[in-house]
């Protein structure tokens, strides 16, 4: 049982023991895994086999899947937690389980029993493919990809992009045009499940982003690309309906996770300042540090109580669009800015990959990026709030 601002009961128990295993074992080896070589697949390989042993592994799951069946609003705690390493996720399961929820509740039985018991076991891994290089990723109804039944098949042609993960993954869910181009925007969208070795699936290219070269995220082209009717993920024209499902708890979980890595940058920032001596003092000591300090704090914990409160909202089966619009482009901020700070306090050491600060910062600007950009959340919030002032989270 939980309750907004701290965890209790089991869950307390169960993130003890996550961060000992976070901050213990998967925060020492991120050296060895940021190689992306041989080594760090063992290493990864490694953790995971001991999250498992500890039975930290894909909690988050559903339990009649295999997973852990930990509740939607104790996992979000238990994200905070996995968040303060980047490899967290990676590390115990947890970076599938927002496709694993998807195929539980769009997938037929069939696509559940094929795809989810290998995903929960980290056999294999998911990837989504929506993202265009032609055409504007923040406004999904302008994806050019097609798909067009022939017969009992999907043949698929179009052009994806930060399609992340899927040189490694099984299979991928291709959001594609099924519908005529008269049919409403929202309503001509389909999901469709292509297994990665499908004929005409082609990874193109690792794409180079921000100094990760190779990055783990794919430009792939799908040429004639024939998958069975029965793929089809969803109703036929309700893309966005699955994709809203997957995307809207997986916003709660980034921010959470968004969470882990300031708090850790804030502690960093804090040892530095307590430890650093320069101009006659110690940095603790001087008035601006003690700003970034406190702004930091002030920020976080807004950030936190405000993520915790969307959670709630969507545990409840409340509305939660406005919340979860507001912590996406106020968390991505809270996380720049800490970071930065952090960098800032620890001067030309926080430019150097000697502490983590300079990785986790260019993994912060992504998060102004992904799942919708700040422009986009702030926009669509601002309207919604416009029509109807009461849909405030206050009221």
């Amino acid at each position: 049982m939980t309750e907004i601002g701290r965890a209790t009961g089991d869950i307390a128990e169960l993130s003890t023991r996550m961060r000992m295993f976070i901050d213990e074992e998967v925060i020492p080896a991120e050296r060895a895994l940021a190689a992306e070589d041989a080594a760090a697949t063992a290493a990864l390989n490694e953790l995971r086999g001991r999250a498992k042993e500890l039975g930290l592994w894909a909690l988050g799951h559903p339990a009649e899947v295999g997973g852990g069946g930990v509740p939607f609003l104790d996992f979000v705690y238990l994200n905070e937690i996995i968040g303060r390493s980047e490899f967290g996720q990676l590390a115990v399961g947890s970076v599938s389980m927002q496709d694993t929820l998807m195929l539980y509740q769009h997938g037929t039985e069939e696509q559940r029993a094929r795809w989810i018991p290998p995903i929960v076991s980290g056999e294999t891994l998911p990837s989504v493919g929506m993202t265009e290089p032609e055409v504007a990723g923040s406004d999904p109804t302008l994806i050019a990809t097609r798909a067009e039944l022939v017969d009992d098949t999907w043949v698929i042609n179009g052009h994806k992009w930060f399609t992340t993960g899927v040189a490694q993954a099984g299979y991928c869910t291709v959001f594609a045009r099924t519908e005529p181009d008269s049919a409403p925007r929202h309503s001509a969208i389909s999901a469709i499940i292509v297994p990665t070795d499908t004929p005409g699936f082609d990874i193109v290219r690792s794409i180079p982003t921000m100094g990760h070269d190779p990055s783990d995220h794919y430009e792939v082209r799908l040429t004639d690309v024939r998958v069975p009717a029965a793929n089809l993920l969803g109703e036929r024209g309700r893309g966005f309906a699955v994709a809203q499902d997957r995307l809207g708890a997986g916003r709660i979980f980034h921010c959470m996770r968004w969470l882990g890595q300031a708090q850790r940058a804030y502690e960093l920032m804090c040892e530095r300042a307590n430890t650093r001596f320069a101009h006659g003092s110690l940095l603790a000591e001087k008035g601006e540090i003690q700003r970034y300090i406190a702004e930091s704090a002030a920020e976080i914990h807004a950030h936190r109580l405000m993520t915790l409160d969307a959670a709630r909202a969507m545990d409840a089966g409340e509305d939660y669009r406005v919340r979860v619009g507001l912590i996406k482009f106020w968390g991505a901020r809270m996380l720049h800015n800490v970071i930065d700070r952090a960098i800032q306090v620890h001067g030309a050491l926080g430019l150097t990959a000697d502490t983590p600060l300079e990785r986790m910062y260019r993994q912060a600007r992504y998060a102004r990026v992904y799942d919708g950009p700040d422009e986009v959340h702030r926009m669509s919030t601002a309207r919604r709030l416009l029509r109807d002032p009461g849909a405030a989270p206050w009221r």
